[in-house]
């Protein structure tokens, strides 16, 4: 599937706070994954599209609601997060916000679940686990 253009205004948007941010990898999620590190994998995409599937071992707690519901996910603000969405831009902007509500230890997975496909690492096409 072709990644959808973005319009100017939301790159300009997502641009201006990539330096406030960190990206990772989708190699080194994995390597979290699979050291069984403990952080929290969430995926902001909207709900239609993680009905469709989801990185295993992510939870959904989509963009439109995640700085409402965070700290109830993750009540402890050092904690380790990862967060990704489609291809990296909604997530950058999740992250954006919480590291602006005190979140200490939040990246945002570069590529999104595009590129989490392309590596071919694991998917779930389970029903969505919500809080």
């Amino acid at each position: 599937m072709a990644a959808k253009a973005h319009n100017p205004g939301f790159e300009m948007i997502v641009d201006s706070i990539r330096h406030g941010i960190v990206e990772c990898t989708t190699a080194q999620v994995k390597r979290l994954l699979d050291s069984r590190e403990p952080f929290h994998f969430i995926d902001v995409r909207e709900d239609h599209e993680v009905a469709i599937d989801r990185a295993a071992g992510s939870v959904h707690l989509g963009r439109g609601i995640i700085e409402r519901d965070i700290e109830t996910l993750v009540p402890d603000k050092a904690s380790a997060i990862v967060l990704y969405c489609g291809g990296g831009y909604r997530s950058a902007l999740a992250a954006d916000s919480l590291v602006k509500m005190g979140y200490l230890n939040v990246k945002s997975m570069a590529g999104g679940i595009r590129a989490w496909r392309e590596a071919a690492y694991p998917i779930e096409t389970v029903p969505v686990r919500k809080l």
